[in-house]
C-alpha cells in the first residue's frame, strides 16, 4: 500500500503505520499540474492546499482514498472521486484553535491599532496621542457567522473579554444558544446589525458563496470590525472595498480573494486600499499546533482505512441509501455462499447496493445483510434458499423508503 503526500505536513505520525505495509512517498513541492504523473500506483493521497483535480483523479486507476490534512474539501473534484468509488475524508475541527487565536489577536490589533503603533515606533515617531484611542473590547458585540469548532472556540475566547457574543447558523438552535449564554440571530443581516466585531467562520458551500454581501455588510454599524479566516468565496469583497471606506470599517483578512498561489510571491491585496485594514498570507492554521494534531488525525483515518470498516469524516458516502430491502442471510462461513447467492440476486435483476457481513464465535456461521434495489421475489428466494449452506432468508423493508 503506497500513500503519497503531496502537501508540507509531519510524517511521523504516519511512519508508525510502516508495520502494515504501508510505504510513505513524502513530495510536498508537487503542484496540481505535476499531481496526475505522480499517481501511478498510488492508493492514498494526503493533500493540504494542493488541488485535486477530475484529471488527476481519473490518472490514478489504484487510489482508494484521498485525505484533505485540514478542514474543508474545496480543492478536491468530489464528484470525480465519487465516480470512481474514492473515499474523500477531512480532518475537520483540528484547527480550529490555531484559527480561533489568529481572529482574536486580529481583533486585539485592529481595536488598539498594534501593527500601526509598531511601525510608528520603528520610523521613530512616538506618537502616544494618536494611538492612545481605542474602544476596547469589554462589553462590546461579538457577531459570529457560523457556529462550527471555530465559531465555538472564538465565542469562549470572546467571552472571557467580557464580549456580548450574538451569532447566527442554521445549526444552532435557541436552546443551545441560552445555555452559552449567547443571543441566536435569525439572519445574516440581523447578525450584522447586531456586531461591534463581526467574524466569519463559514464553510463554503453552494449556499455559503457571496452569502456576506453588500445588505451584509451595510448593516454592519459605522466604525465595526470585520473579520475574515474562513473562505474568501463566502465573502463579497468587491462590495467590501466599495463599503468599507464609507462606513470606517476595520478589517481584519487572513484570506483575499485574488491571493497568489504557492508560499511565495509578489503580491498585494486589492483590498488593502479601503481603509484600515490588517492582514496575514492565508496562515489561520499555521501553527506547529495545529499542525501536529492535523498529521496525528491523518494518521488515524489512514489506519481506520487500513483496519476498520469505519472511515472518520467522509463526504462523499450516501446519506440516504437507494437501497428499498434488506436480505437478512444466516449461512455457514465457507468459501462461495455469498458468491452463489450473488449470483442469483444478479439473476433476478436486483443490485445490491450495500454489504455487512459478521461472523460469529468460532467461524461456523455469520450474518450477512444485503441492501437491495428491490424485493426479491419467492422465486429468488427459493433458488437462495435451495443452497445447502443457507441457513435461513429474511427479507425486511426499510424504514421510510418501501
Amino acid at each position: 500500500m503506497r500513500i503519497l503526500i503531496a502537501d508540507k505536513l509531519s510524517t511521523k505520525p504516519l511512519e508508525e503505520l510502516e508495520v502494515l505495509g504501508l510505504k510513505i512517498d513524502y513530495r510536498p513541492d508537487l503542484d496540481a499540474d505535476a499531481l496526475p504523473a505522480a499517481l501511478a500506483d498510488v492508493n492514498i493521497l494526503v493533500v493540504r492546499s494542493t488541488k485535486v483535480s477530475r484529471q488527476s483523479i481519473e490518472a490514478a486507476s489504484a487510489l482508494n482514498l484521498i485525505v484533505r490534512a485540514g478542514a474543508g474539501v474545496n480543492t478536491i473534484d468530489v464528484d470525480a472521486a465519487s465516480d470512481r468509488g474514492i473515499y474523500v475524508s477531512n480532518c475537520p475541527g483540528k484547527n480550529a484553535a490555531a484559527v480561533a487565536e489568529l481572529v482574536l489577536g486580529l481583533v486585539l490589533a485592529l481595536d488598539r491599532r498594534i501593527v500601526d503603533a509598531t511601525i510608528a515606533l520603528r520610523e521613530g515617531r512616538w506618537a502616544k496621542s494618536e494611538f492612545s484611542e481605542a474602544r476596547g473590547l469589554y462589553g462590546r458585540r461579538l457577531g459570529v457567522a457560523g457556529f462550527g469548532a471555530i465559531g465555538r472556540l472564538v465565542t469562549e475566547r470572546a467571552q472571557s473579554f467580557g464580549m456580548k457574543v450574538h451569532a447566527w447558523s442554521r445549526s444552532l438552535g435557541a436552546g443551545r444558544a441560552r445555555e452559552l449564554g449567547i443571543e441566536r440571530c435569525d439572519s445574516l443581516v440581523e447578525l450584522a446589525a447586531h456586531s461591534d466585531v463581526l467574524s466569519l467562520h463559514l464553510p463554503l458551500t453552494g449556499a455559503t458563496r457571496g452569502v456576506v454581501n453588500r445588505g451584509v455588510l451595510e448593516a454592519l454599524p459605522d466604525g465595526a470590525i470585520l473579520v475574515n479566516a474562513a473562505r474568501a468565496e463566502v465573502l463579497d469583497y468587491g462590495a467590501l472595498a466599495e463599503v468599507a471606506p464609507k462606513k470606517r470599517l476595520r478589517l481584519g483578512l487572513d484570506v483575499f480573494d485574488d491571493e497568489p498561489a504557492g508560499g511565495k510571491a509578489s503580491y498585494r491585496p486589492r483590498i488593502f486600499d479601503a481603509g484600515l485594514v490588517y492582514g496575514t498570507p492565508h496562515i489561520g492554521a499555521s501553527t506547529e499546533e495545529a499542525q501536529a494534531s492535523i498529521a496525528a488525525e491523518v494518521a488515524r483515518i489512514v489506519r481506520c482505512f487500513l483496519t476498520e470498516e469505519e472511515l472518520p469524516h467522509v463526504v462523499n458516502i450516501c446519506r440516504t441509501t437507494p437501497a428499498r430491502y434488506c436480505l437478512v442471510l444466516r449461512a455457514r462461513d465457507r468459501v462461495g455462499v455469498l458468491a452463489n447467492v450473488a449470483s442469483v440476486i444478479k439473476r433476478h435483476g436486483l443490485n445490491i447496493e450495500e454489504v455487512h457481513n459478521t461472523i460469529f464465535q468460532g467461524a461456523v456461521a455469520a450474518c450477512t445483510k444485503l441492501r437491495l434495489s428491490g424485493r426479491p421475489g419467492e422465486g429468488c428466494l427459493q433458488e437462495i434458499r435451495a443452497f445447502e449452506e443457507v441457513l435461513h432468508v429474511d427479507v425486511i423493508p426499510l424504514p421510510n423508503l418501501a
